[in-house]
């Protein structure tokens, strides 16, 4: 945990985000309470599902549906108008959008408010799609008063597309509940005896996710003695192409969908395993080392920043990387509470939720004046405080 100094910002500020079924949910979910609690109004905007998920109004904020579909449509159009009748409803002092669908929606808005937009993700993407959304970055980069990046790599892509001001803001997973069954029950669960593998992975099933990869390296693990069973939690467009995988290559992976008990998983599991093509501050990966879970995970974006020598990291797209390490790690019982210690102390350097609130305050206090819990002015300059701010924000991200 980080010493930034605990200071609450009174004025509305509007959170924006796009379909959303794990982290950046979780992480609007997260920061809305904060802000709510140290006395802000805020008003949530984003598609209806997303309010059925994570209950954002459960946290007090105000939320009105806004659809903004995963990907680039005419429908974009329409969700525009709607966020400016939202902002003509609902005076703010800042619109705070996340992720680049939502950041995109934010600019073309041209809200009176300034735009902060936070970057969750990079663009994978090839083809026309690809395309576009390398554009939608430039005019997000371009238009956005300050751009926020979960991991450094982000921060960089943006101040090279033209950001005017891109700060480091990484993204603290929600603590999770402790685990309400024992081991034995939740491995009971998967049919899993007490000296067989279980290998857990939590996540969106979407193609960067790379769980192709997971399922082909399980269906070598059959021939382990025990064999290793792997499960997946999460839902997403993926699945059904997973499903049909898993059952064309025979592997021992159970899907599990949508899941609320990931603390029991981990108590349940023996490995975790993050197999993304690119990831910023991975939540699950957070999830893992603080649950002292052993971790395999890719070396990619802001990975190893987060992990440091917590977790064993190894190339994306390489599925014989990725069944070497599992395997070495399951014949190495030293390895694995060697990491299994690591993972808590690594943890323990990281910005908790509290210090990711404080940060995004910092920023809302730049954009309306220094406004402070009663609406009047503080002393401090935000000229001079901006720097010491954003290392703090910064503060335990790797």
């Amino acid at each position: 945990m980080s010493d930034v100094t605990r200071t609450d910002w009174a004025g509305t500020v509007l959170l924006l985000l796009g379909s959303s079924t794990g982290g950046v949910g979780q992480h609007l979910t997260s920061l809305s309470a904060g802000l709510v609690g140290g006395g802000a109004r805020v008003v949530v905007c984003g598609p209806h599902a997303t309010e059925e998920q994570f209950g954002f109004t459960a946290t007090g904020a105000t939320f009105v549906p806004v659809e903004i579909p995963a990907s680039p449509t005419l429908a974009d159009a329409a969700a525009v108008r709607t966020l400016r009748r939202v902002l003509a409803a609902n005076p703010v002092d800042v619109v705070h959008a996340h992720g680049l669908r939502a950041g995109l929606v934010a600019v073309l808005a041209r809200p009176s408010a300034p735009v902060v937009v936070t970057w969750h993700n990079t663009v994978m993407a090839g083809g026309l799609r690809g395309r576009l959304s390398r554009w939608a970055q430039r005019r997000v980069a371009r238009s956005a008063r300050i751009t926020l990046g979960a991991s450094p790599d982000l921060v960089a892509q943006a101040t090279r597309l033209g950001a005017p001001d891109a700060r480091l803001a990484p993204v603290a997973a929600p603590e999770l509940p402790p685990p309400t069954r024992s081991r034995a029950a939740v491995r009971a669960e998967f049919g899993v005896g007490p000296r067989q593998p279980l290998v857990l992975s939590v996540g969106r099933l979407h193609p960067q996710k790379r769980y192709d990869l997971l399922v082909d390296a399980a269906a070598r693990w059959r021939e382990l003695d025990p064999p290793a069973q792997v499960a997946i939690a999460g839902s997403g467009p993926s699945y059904l192409a997973l499903a049909a995988q898993i059952s064309a290559v025979r592997a021992p992976v159970t899907l599990l969908g949508h899941r609320t008990d990931v603390a029991d998983l981990l108590l349940g599991a023996d490995l975790a395993v993050v197999c993304s093509d690119w990831e910023a501050r991975q939540l699950f990966a957070q999830e893992a080392l603080r649950a002292g879970v052993p971790l395999v995970a890719t070396g990619v974006g802001g990975v190893p920043e987060l992990v440091g020598d917590a977790a064993v990291l190894i190339a994306p797209d390489d599925v014989d990387a990725l069944d070497t390490a599992v395997r070495d790690l399951l014949r190495d019982h030293q390895r694995r509470a060697d990491l299994a210690g690591r993972g808590p102390l690594r943890a323990r350097s990281w910005p908790t939720e509290a210090d990711t609130v404080d940060g995004v305050r910092a920023v809302y206090r730049d954009l309306t004046g220094e406004r402070g819990p009663a609406g009047g002015r503080t002393t401090s300059s935000s000229r001079t405080d901006r720097g010491a701010r954003g290392e703090q924000m910064g503060e335990g991200s790797g």
